[in-house]
């Protein structure tokens, strides 16, 4: 079945009528001590009807993740375990792609967790719409306050904005989707995960799978459950390098800039201008304390947004809700309008490469 298909209404397929094709899991880890043996149990339980298999890419964690990994491998034998040493997402999902046997690919983090018939369902997509990737909803879910605070940032438009992964909405074809499960010979025609891209190698995946004239469906149908991040720190961190690797997207395919991925770099913008010339003002010019508006009226957004908004949570999760939507977004629009230094690196050495060999660089 070809992508065209795709509007043609399916119906489930019991498993008696033909053979489900096998399936390899991929999963990228590193510092997972936490997650990652809740991450594991929600694949080996997926009661899927064809063959599975788990690849565990290990990179150099700081933490007992290597020791849960050898433990749950030596438990269930659907699991191994390939090395990662540069501890890169994009090269550990490579690495275990490399060493996948099966034709159908479902990639999952160490820090998510497989709804019930996640994997059974996607394949049925898969076949049923024609597409090359297959993915749904990225539905965070906190354990302690403050991740309860930002799993509402992250299905909020005040958060991350409008992507249907985040917020959900109707079946049908997307720029992008959670994580995936995708057809493997596309994966290997397109040269699986591009390692460039430290962050952001889905989106740039699913935006060359498009670029083939392949397609990538959205459906509310798949969830996985993801767990934030567990303190502003480690949330600026990630939102900081999210925001670095975005610029590199758009750098890439200047195509791709849009209203929402430039919201956050204007707002940073006018939030440290505005500090700059209220603290200025204070020593010089006082005409330049009308600077302070800025970040005051931008404080006044997000603190009304939280109360307006966050009223379904407990207290202490929407008192958290302004410094973590500050942080989304002033770390994910400095991240944006830095660029990133590894991105760059890594152009340059291409760049060398290229004229060293005569071929063009990227």
């Amino acid at each position: 079945m070809n992508a065209a298909d795709h509007t043609r209404p399916g119906r489930p397929v019991a498993p008696d009528e033909r053979a489900w094709p096998a399936v390899s899991v991929i999963m990228p880890v590193l510092d997972e001590e936490r997650h990652l043996a809740e991450a594991v149990s929600g694949v080996l339980a997926q009661e899927y009807p064809g063959e599975l298999e788990l690849l565990l890419a290990l990179g150099p964690s700081r933490d007992r993740t290597d020791d849960i990994a050898r433990e749950l491998a030596a438990a269930d034998p659907r699991i191994r375990l390939v090395a990662n040493p540069a501890g890169r997402t994009p090269v550990g999902l490579n690495a275990a792609l490399g060493a996948a046997r099966h034709g159908v690919v479902v990639r999952v983090d160490g820090h998510g967790v497989l709804s019930d018939h996640y994997i059974r369902t996607a394949v049925a997509e898969l076949e049923r719409t024609g597409a090359a990737n297959v993915g749904g909803i990225m539905n965070a879910e906190g354990q302690t306050d403050f991740e309860r605070a930002v799993a509402w940032a992250y299905t909020s438009p005040f958060g991350l904005g409008g992507a249907k992964f985040h917020l959900g909405g109707q079946a049908g074809p997307a720029d992008t989707v959670y994580l995936g499960v995708f057809r493997r010979e596309v994966l290997d025609r397109l040269g699986g995960f591009d390692e460039h891209f430290v962050r952001a190698q889905d989106w740039e995946l699913n935006y060359r799978i498009r670029a083939a004239g392949e397609t990538v469906w959205f459906t509310p149908d798949l969830v996985v459950s993801y767990r934030p991040r567990p303190h502003l720190r480690a949330l600026a961190r990630q939102f900081l390098k999210t925001g670095q690797w975005r610029r590199e997207v758009v750098r890439r395919y200047p195509d791709t800039a849009s209203v929402r991925y430039l919201a956050a770099p204007a707002v940073t913008v006018a939030v440290a201008a505005g500090t700059v010339a209220g603290l200025a003002g204070l020593v010089g010019p006082s005409w330049l304390l009308i600077g302070w508006l800025a970040p005051a009226g931008y404080a006044v957004g997000v603190t009304g947004a939280a109360a307006l908004f966050g009223r379904g949570l407990p207290a202490r999760a929407r008192a958290w809700l302004p410094p973590v939507l500050a942080t989304m977004h002033l770390t994910w629009g400095a991240g944006f309008l830095m660029g990133s230094r590894d991105a760059a690196r890594s152009r340059r050495a291409a760049a060398q490469d290229a004229a060293a060999s005569g071929g063009p660089a990227t």
